[in-house]
C-alpha cells in the first residue's frame, strides 16, 4: 500500500476545519453569556485546546485506539508515539493515509468535546477547577467512550480484527461523534449542571446574550468546520465524504428552519439567537447519521432536530437546573435524535457498511443497537462526571463565590475586560471593586 497524496491532504485540511470549531465554539458560547463573564467563556474552550493536545499526545490517543484486545479501553503504551509516524492507518481496515494523521484528526474531537461541557456551567467556574476536570475527564471518560465507539478494531493479514470498541462491535452506528462527543458532553454538562447549581439570580434576573453578532459568528464558524467533522470522518476523498458532506449541509438548513417555525409559533417571532441554536442542533443530529442516510432523511432529520432541540431548551426551567448556554437541550437532546434516526432511516443503498432501518425494511434491530449506545454513553458519562464533579466541589472547590460571581468572573478570574467600555475612575474604582496600584495597570494597558 502507498499514501494516497489526495486522501491525506483531505483528511489533514478536516482536522484543522475541525480545530477552528473549537474557537467557533468559544465565539459562539461568548456572545451567549453576559459581557461581564465573555473572556472566561473563550478562555475554558482555548484551555481545552491545550490540556487535551498534550494528554492526547502522551497517552490518550493510545487508551483510543490502542489494540489492548477489549473493548472496553485501548492499550496504555507509548509505542503508538514513534511508530504512527511511518505507519498506514488501521481501523477496521487499512486506509492509504499516515496514522499520524488519524491521530490528529481524532485530536479534535477530544478537544471540543469538553468544550462543549463548558455551556452548562457558564458564569459560575474557577478555572484551575476546571482545568482538573478537562484532565480528569477526558481520561476516564472521552478516552475510554471514544474506544467504544470509534475504534473498529485491528484488521490482520488473516481478516481477524481485534480490539474493537464494545460498541462498534455490536453493531452500534455512529459515523463522526453523536455518542461519543455530543451525547457524551450533553450527558456531562447536564451533571455539572446539577454539581455547580443554579447562577446567582438564575429565573428572575435576565441573563440574556451579551453580543449576537458573535453568536452567528461563531455559528458559522461551526457550521463550516462541521464539513470536516462529518466529511472528514470518511478518511478519504470519496463518495461516502460527498454523502456526509450535503447530508450536513441539508440537515443543518432544515433544522434551522424547524427551530424558528417553532419560535413563530410558540412565541410570535423568530430570533437570531434561534437561527443560530437550530443550525447547531441541524449539526449535532446529523452527525452521527451522515452515511448513513439519504439526503431526503436529512432534511426530515433536521427538521425533527430544531423543532424538538428548541422545545427541549425550556426544559431547565421546568426541571429546575441551570444548563446556562443550552448544552443540554442541544447536544444532549439532538444527539439523540440523531443517533436513533439511523434505526429509521438507516439505508445500505447510500453506504453498504450501514444497515438498513426500519423504513428500509430492517426492522427495530438497528434501532435498538443505537438505543444502547444512546444508553451507555449517557448513562456513563453523566454518573461520572456527577462523581467526579463533587469530588472536586468537596475538595479544591468547583464553584466562584457568589461575590465574585456578581462582581463578574472576567474580573475575578482573569483581571481583564474583554471591552473598553468602563474606564476606571481617579479613585481606582471599577463599579465596587478597589483596584490596587498594580491592577489598575493590568485593567487599562
Amino acid at each position: 500500500m502507498q499514501i494516497e497524496s489526495g486522501d491525506t491532504a483531505w483528511v489533514l485540511a478536516a482536522t484543522a476545519m475541525v480545530l477552528l470549531m473549537t474557537p467557533g465554539l468559544a465565539f459562539f458560547y461568548g456572545g451567549m453569556v453576559r459581557s461581564r463573564s465573555v473572556l472566561n467563556m473563550l478562555v475554558m474552550s482555548f484551555f481545552s485546546i491545550g490540556i487535551v493536545s498534550v494528554l492526547w499526545t502522551i497517552f490518550g490517543y493510545g487508551l483510543a485506539f490502542g489494540d489492548s484486545g477489549s473493548g472496553i479501553i485501548g492499550a496504555l503504551d507509548w509505542s503508538h508515539l514513534g511508530s504512527a509516524v511511518n505507519s498506514f492507518t488501521n481501523n477496521g481496515g487499512e486506509y492509504p493515509i499516515p496514522e499520524l494523521s488519524f491521530s490528529a484528526f481524532q485530536l479534535m474531537f477530544a478537544v471540543i468535546t469538553p468544550a462543549i461541557i463548558s455551556g452548562a456551567i457558564a458564569d459560575r467556574t474557577k478555572l484551575f477547577s476546571w482545568g482538573v476536570f478537562v484532565a480528569i475527564w477526558v481520561t476516564i471518560v472521552y478516552f475510554p467512550v471514544a474506544h467504544w465507539v470509534f475504534d473498529l478494531g485491528t484488521k490482520h493479514s488473516d481478516g481477524t480484527i481485534t480490539g474493537a470498541g464494545w460498541l462498534a462491535a455490536r453493531g452500534v452506528l455512529d459515523f463522526a461523534g453523536g455518542t461519543a462527543v455530543h451525547i457524551n458532553a450533553g450527558a456531562a454538562g447536564l451533571a455539572l449542571a446539577i454539581v455547580l447549581g443554579k447562577r446567582v439570580g438564575f429565573g428572575r434576573t435576565p441573563m440574556k446574550p451579551h453580543n449576537l453578532p458573535l453568536v452567528l459568528i461563531g455559528a458559522g464558524l461551526l457550521w463550516f468546520g462541521w464539513f470536516g467533522f462529518n466529511a472528514g470522518s470518511s478518511l478519504g476523498a470519496n463518495a461516502t465524504a460527498a454523502l456526509a458532506l450535503m447530508n450536513t449541509q441539508v440537515a443543518t438548513a432544515a433544522a434551522l428552519m424547524g427551530w424558528l417555525l417553532v419560535e413563530r409559533i410558540r412565541d410570535g417571532h423568530a430570533t437570531s439567537l434561534g437561527a443560530a441554536s437550530g443550525a447547531i442542533a441541524g449539526l449535532v443530529a446529523i452527525t452521527p447519521a451522515c452515511a448513513y442516510v439519504a439526503p431526503w432523511a436529512a432534511v426530515v432529520i433536521g427538521l425533527i432536530a430544531g423543532g424538538i432541540c428548541s422545545m427541549a431548551v425550556a426544559l431547565k426551567y421546568k426541571l429546575g437546573f441551570d444548563d446556562s448556554l443550552d448544552v443540554v437541550g442541544v447536544h444532549l437532546a439532538g444527539g439523540i435524535v440523531g443517533c436513533l434516526s439511523i434505526g429509521f432511516f438507516g439505508s445500505t443503498a447510500v453506504n453498504s457498511l450501514g444497515a438498513n432501518g426500519i423504513f428500509y425494511g430492517g426492522g427495530v434491530a438497528l434501532l435498538g443497537k443505537q438505543a444502547l449506545g444512546v444508553a451507555a454513553v449517557g448513562g456513563y458519562s453523566f454518573i461520572v462526571t456527577l462523581l467526579l464533579g463533587y469530588a472536586i466541589k468537596f475538595t479544591i472547590g468547583f464553584r466562584i463565590s457568589e461575590a465574585d460571581e456578581a462582581e463578574g468572573i472576567d474580573i475575578t478570574e482573569h483581571l481583564e475586560l474583554a471591552y473598553e467600555l468602563n474606564r476606571l475612575g481617579s479613585g481606582g474604582y471599577l463599579g465596587d471593586r478597589k483596584f490596587s496600584a498594580q491592577e489598575k495597570i493590568s485593567v487599562t494597558r
